[in-house]
């Protein structure tokens, strides 16, 4: 059995991979390797900075005019209403009087009966 566990012979070039690999790992020393460094702050894309910007913008916007509306409502004086909620009983106004027609006269374009 091979080490995958199904019982079937490494292919030529499968074992020729490993063998390769195998060597280079076994050849690297450490004066190979780079020194060890801190992780250093990773530079953040523009378009990530630009969304932050605008989206902190916005808030801040919102914000004020949320205050500005709400000290603004708060010393204004209330709307008077359209008409006055009960009757004014004020002097009534005087009602003219009917028209009667005269009747010393006829007037020239009526026919007379």
């Amino acid at each position: 059995m091979n080490e995958s566990g199904t019982g079937t012979a490494q292919a030529p070039v499968e074992e020729r991979l490993r063998a390769a690999l195998a060597a280079r790992a076994h050849s690297v020393r450490p004066a190979d390797l780079r020194p060890l460094r801190p992780p250093r702050a990773m530079v953040r894309p523009r378009r990530v900075l630009l969304r932050r910007t605008v989206v902190g913008a916005l808030a801040l916007a919102a914000v004020a005019a949320l205050v500005f509306f709400t000290v603004r409502a708060g010393h204004s004086r209330p709307t008077e209403p359209a008409r006055p909620p009960h009757p004014t009983t004020g002097t009534p106004t005087p009602v003219p009087s009917p028209v009667r027609p005269s009747t010393a006269e006829p007037s020239p374009s009526a026919p007379h009966p």
